[in-house]
């Protein structure tokens, strides 16, 4: 399968700027987190990637070659605001979509039929779409995404409303599409979830990409951060130690970050100063805490 592409896109609205020449590639099975404050830019570079709404600059390319209509056909789409007709029932609705992608009516019924199966949906394949609760909607939707086996996966918010249970089948599914070769990008604001199944992640803030990579390159550059359980020690214990800022405190230990200059022996010995210490490791920031970081553009 070949790559997206989105090169230096920009939108304006009056004079709004909602996107400033953002760039990134979706790879051939990757799967990309794309991640942002509400109002950030992500749903407006999804739409224009779809050719939804069309950009005042740049251009979105798949496989090198400018998007056209015909490519837009070999694009699953699931938006976050749900496009279905709510009145009409799930396995009609579903093959119906096929249809207009180009499948035969056999090949839709089939395709219909798997994603419904797969997704969770047997029960409920002759229901009206108004009447499933919204956690089938939301698998309904990203059948509709999927029903037609697109080339590429654009999907905003796929995980909104969605139960433990159906989370897991949703992340296979997705994990399943990239095995094949699909480039998949999808917006989330679970951040967790981004950083189990991403292969690398994008944040835009304010209209801008600000960060692109995977978490380990862009974790690569921020500060130390020590783990340290030392069951007597009082709270607050290490807020004293020059350079060291306390991330979290409970019962389990206390998470710190260590500036550039700081010997993390001198947070040990201060530690053991305390009592015993039972747990002393380095850890690494995880993708919320450099979300915050970044959207904050740095700010403590």
């Amino acid at each position: 399968m070949p790559d997206l592409e989105i090169d230096r896109v920009s939108k304006r609205y009056g004079n709004v700027v909602a996107l400033d020449e953002v760039s990134f590639t979706v790879r051939a099975g990757e799967l990309f987190g794309f991640v942002g404050s509400n109002g950030a830019g992500k749903t407006t570079t999804m739409r224009i990637a779809l050719g939804v709404l069309a950009a005042d600059g740049g251009e979105v390319r798949f496989g090198g070659t400018p998007v056209t209509h015909e490519t837009r056909t070999r694009i699953g789409y699931m938006p976050e605001e749900r496009g279905l007709y709510p009145k009409m029932k799930v396995l009609p609705q579903l093959v119906y979509l096929a249809e207009l992608h180009g499948m035969s009516t056999g090949e839709a019924h089939r395709s219909a039929e798997n994603w419904i199966a797969r997704l969770g949906l047997t029960e409920r394949r002759l229901d009206e779409v108004q009447k499933l609760s919204l956690g089938n909607q939301q698998r309904v939707q990203l059948a509709a995404a999927l029903v037609h086996d697109p080339a590429v996966l654009v999907l905003d918010e796929p995980f909104s409303g969605l139960d433990p249970i159906a989370v897991d089948v949703m992340s296979d599914v997705l994990r399943e599409k990239a095995a094949n070769g699909v480039p998949v990008v999808f917006s989330s604001h679970q951040l967790d979830l981004v950083e189990r199944l991403c292969d690398r992640i994008g944040i835009i803030r304010s209209g801008r990409l600000v960060a692109n990579g995977t978490v380990g390159e862009l974790t690569a550059g921020a500060n130390a951060q020590l783990v340290v359980q030392a069951p007597a020690a009082y709270p607050g214990w290490a807020k004293q130690i020059p350079g060291v800022r306390v991330l979290g405190e409970d019962q389990s230990g206390t998470v710190l970050e260590l500036e550039s200059d700081v010997d993390d022996q001198t947070v040990l010995r201060a530690a053991l100063a305390t009592g015993p210490v039972r747990e002393f490791r380095r850890r690494r920031p995880t993708l919320t805490e450099l979300f915050r970081h970044v959207v904050t553009g740095g700010e403590k």
